[in-house]
């Protein structure tokens, strides 16, 4: 990934956003016309060994197909294969059933997936291909500008972070003007930046071209080809794609969103999704339920502010029930580390009267036993404090933000 790579340098919009595994990026490069291996992706040792006899080729490459950085550099936690990216060659079935066998249902644990690593739903068998020479090419966006930024480096083939951190000045950036498009001159200064022989500017450039087209029309967060490399032919390839997509842009990128693979990711925040939940896990005690994003960061910061330290981000939105509250409280409490809650309203959109019920409810369905501590402002704010008194349940009930987060701090603290 390239966000701490360009610390300091530019800023980046960080969002949710859909990710998806190579064999599907070379997928979208072929629709794109872009020049990368031949492969296909197999789900059982018997269909890596009938791909790699297709392609033809002396070597090929087993990649592991799991959301995460650093594949190769990785290990199997069941099997206990080092790499997840192996090159065989294509006659040996014996090997490439092997280590197919090896990857498939296993998880794979790389600097970037956290101990339990990443759960290996398929094997891409690509041909090998010889490079002369490997470069670097992303297109994110420049939060400080906001617009496309197109980085690069002639340094290919490596961590990112380790060139940006040993030789800044290898990475060079490059902004787009939305309005007018990535121009011609544009993209062949940035060929030229890469470092190969001269003879594939055209090549490059079209490639790069094509690379900002998909960017742009598939509502993309994040292009990413590491690396981009000039061939033995002459050719100038994309040997490895990572692609982000908006989640915001799903009703229109149908085709996108249907190669989302659900096993890799968290299976609560899945299940958010379904209620209009945006839920992501965090490594703190205290749950929260907070209705707006940018409420929901403050809240966090408040919380770690009076020395406590946030279990998730939930934010229930402007469309807020008592039964999505109650399927929120169900997603905090799924976390066995929740020593408190903390429920911070303001009602704008959502009512508080919704909110108290759903909470009520919530705490006698679940039988909460962790303290409940409810910051509630805002529309039907009476009805929704009479809710809660009348309830008979513990709940802590603040007007103000600093004094509840206060409270469920010394709360978790206590429960501990």
């Amino acid at each position: 990934m390239l966000r701490n790579a360009l610390k300091g340098q530019a800023r980046l919009v960080f969002k949710r956003n859909l990710s998806i595994h190579e064999y599907r990026s070379s997928q979208l490069l072929g629709q794109y016309s872009i020049p990368h291996p031949r492969g296909s992706i197999a789900f059982s040792p018997e269909e890596a060994e009938q791909v790699a006899h297709n392609l033809n080729v002396g070597t090929v490459v087993l990649k592991a197909q799991a959301l995460t950085g650093g594949r190769g550099k990785g290990h199997f936690l069941e099997s206990g294969l080092k790499g997840g990216v192996k090159m065989v060659n294509s006659s040996d079935k014996t090997e490439i059933k092997n280590l197919t066998k090896q990857m498939l249902g296993n998880h794979l644990i790389t600097k970037q997936s956290g101990p339990k690593g990443k759960f290996v739903s398929g094997v891409y068998v690509v041909e090998k291909i010889d490079a002369i020479k490997e470069s670097y090419l992303s297109i994110i966006l420049d939060r400080s500008t906001r617009t496309p930024v197109i980085v690069c480096s002639s340094e290919g083939g490596v961590n990112i972070e380790e060139t940006a951190e040993k030789n800044p000045k290898a990475i060079k950036k490059f902004h787009v003007d939305p309005k007018q498009g990535l121009t011609d001159i544009q993209a062949h200064k940035i060929a030229k930046s890469l470092g190969f022989s001269s003879k594939t500017e055209n090549d490059t450039a079209e490639t790069v071209k094509k690379l900002y087209k998909i960017f742009m029309e598939r509502d993309a967060t994040q292009v990413e080809i590491n690396p981009l490399s000039e061939v033995t032919d002459g050719r100038v390839m994309c040997m490895d794609a990572k692609f982000g997509f908006d989640d915001n842009a799903s009703f229109r990128q149908e085709e996108v969103f249907s190669w989302r693979d659900l096993t890799q990711e968290d299976p609560d925040e899945v299940k958010a999704k379904k209620f209009d939940l945006n839920f992501v896990k965090l490594q703190g005690n205290i749950g929260c339920l907070v209705n707006g994003a940018g409420l929901a960061m403050a809240t966090m910061d408040v919380i770690k502010l009076n020395g406590g330290d946030p279990a998730n981000f939930l934010d229930c939105g402007g469309g807020a029930t008592p039964e999505t509250i109650k399927k929120a409280f169900e997603l905090i409490l799924s976390n066995e580390k929740v020593d408190a809650i903390f429920v911070n309203i303001f009602g704008g959109i959502v009512r508080c009267d919704h909110v108290a019920l759903g909470l009520v409810n919530a705490a006698k369905e679940l039988d909460v036993k962790v303290p409940i501590v409810a910051r509630l402002q805002g529309t039907k704010l009476a009805e929704g404090k009479e809710i809660i008194k009348q309830s008979g349940i513990s709940i802590h009930s603040f007007a103000e933000l600093d004094p509840a987060a206060k409270t469920v701090v010394e709360l978790a603290h206590a429960h501990v």
